[in-house]
């Protein structure tokens, strides 16, 4: 079914490590924009913090001996409030780029993924060049790689930015746009969660590693490095990819 998924999702495999790390049952506070499925997000029975990066950092705390505790906030300027120590950590489906490194500091790559369009079923076949010439719109959430990406593709003019992103696949589902350009790992979460009405019809636009997020110079990065490496070597990591990305 997320045949469009790289295979790179799987391609985490170490040696395992020497463990040293140890945060004494230290509780940390998470920063996440949690509207990004199935990264993380809220579920509605509980009101719990869940998802893939929510199961790999308390797969890591269980080495590290730590314990999460996850804060809700808006993407938009979520990485300036962790330079500004609102947070130990953020970790929202970050992807690792240089900008972004000016001010923080990221972990070893836990996933890497591609960015496609999620489009109506009723589209598919369309290509980037449809795009482009705005004969389809395209949609976006502000302030992240895909929009990055998505202006390079078809122009700002072309390119209509949310705030997060549930809103513009509601708009996608609702004809106010004509696709979303988005990571891979949450496209598909989209098309098995409204099979039949939307679908990733174009992918592979590019392909961008995600790390967890840390304050400069933060010694929290190292331990945090230590334990994803164990769960990479023990094979908890693809366990995780299993779960959650099932072929």
């Amino acid at each position: 079914m997320f045949k469009f998924l790289p295979k790179l999702l799987l391609a985490f495999i170490l040696s395992t490590p020497s463990f040293s790390a140890d945060l004494g049952g230290r509780i940390l506070d998470i920063g996440s924009d949690t509207t990004y499925p199935p990264h993380e997000s809220i579920d509605p029975n509980t009101g719990e913090v869940v998802g893939f990066d929510v199961d790999v950092v308390d797969e890591i705390c269980k080495k590290i001996n730590c314990k999460p505790n996850w804060v809700t906030t808006a993407w938009d300027g979520i990485f300036a409030a962790l330079a500004n120590k609102q947070f130990d950590m953020v970790v929202s489906g970050v992807t690792i780029t240089d900008e972004r490194d000016k001010i923080v500091d990221f972990s070893e790559p836990y996933i890497i993924v591609q960015q496609g369009i999620l489009m109506r079923v009723e589209n598919k076949g369309s290509t980037i060049d449809d795009y482009k010439s705005g004969s389809l719109s395209l949609a976006s959430q502000k302030g992240t790689t895909n929009a990055e990406l998505g202006e390079k593709l078809v122009g700002r003019d072309n390119l209509k930015l949310f705030d997060d992103f549930p809103p513009a696949v509601l708009a996608l589902q609702n004809g106010d746009v004509d696709g979303v350009i988005i990571d891979s790992t949450s496209a598909a979460a989209y098309e098995q969660e409204f099979a039949g009405e939307l679908t990733v019809g174009i992918t592979g636009l590019s392909s961008d590693p995600l790390g967890l997020v840390f304050q400069e110079g933060d010694s929290l990065q190292d331990a945090f490095n230590e334990g994803l490496a164990a769960i990479k070597a023990d094979g908890t990591l693809a366990k995780l990819v299993l779960k959650w990305w099932p072929k």
